[in-house]
């Protein structure tokens, strides 16, 4: 994975009925982007880069991409993706987060997976504010040394061959993995202030 000029004309953000697309709109907007929103799986597999946001749980989550028809739609992208709190951990194997007996399969392309944070320390769940965060040299975080994020989550991926930045609530999680063309953060970028716009050119400028 590469840097080059971003395409401004082409980024879509996957409208996943499960998001607050309006603030992540706005923050690449802000960067000069205009993105666009669509569910249209030609429109996502046509665009330069996509971004996979989502609030609330895996399970409606899942739940609404079977329901669109995106599940394999966004399996099969090879451009850039980025996802975001919930849409990162749609991105991995399957998430714990249901009621049900078993966790609840997820798009599968980042091999990890999400489990409930343990809250040590007496710690309250949801995790919620800013964090330092510890980044690797991965491209995503170019020009950070220890930046802040902004966290809302109570349920993580762990410290596995896919994280490629990590963070600390009474127990280490995963606060960034990637595997390829798809990257995702725990945290909310659009929320993150100069650290989580930084994150957001960096990812405009990745070419894979």
């Amino acid at each position: 994975m590469s840097s080059a000029s971003p395409n401004k004309e082409n980024l879509v953000i996957v409208n996943t009925r499960v998001a607050n697309l309006a603030s992540v709109a706005f923050a690449f907007r802000r960067l000069g982007v205009e993105p666009v929103i669509s569910a249209d799986p030609e429109v996502i597999r046509n665009a330069d880069r996509v971004v996979l946001p989502g609030v609330g749980t895996a399970e409606a989550a899942m739940r609404a991409l079977h329901e669109i028809d995106l599940v394999s739609t966004l399996q099969s992208l090879t451009q850039p993706v980025l996802g975001i709190c919930l849409g990162m951990q749609m991105l991995t194997r399957y998430s714990t987060e249901t009621r049900a007996a078993e966790p609840v399969p997820a798009l599968g392309v980042i091999p990890t997976h999400i489990e409930r944070l343990r809250s040590q320390a007496g710690l309250p769940l949801p995790h919620m504010g800013w964090n330092r965060t510890e980044v690797t040299d991965h491209p995503l975080f170019a020009g950070l040394e220890q930046p802040w994020f902004y966290f809302v989550h109570s349920f993580a991926a762990p410290i596995d061959g896919a994280t490629i930045a990590s963070c600390d609530y009474g127990q280490p999680f995963a606060a960034a993995i990637a595997n390829g063309n798809f990257l995702g953060v725990q945290f909310h970028p659009e929320r993150s202030g100069a650290d989580g716009a930084r994150v957001l050119q960096n990812f405009l400028e990745l070419t894979c």
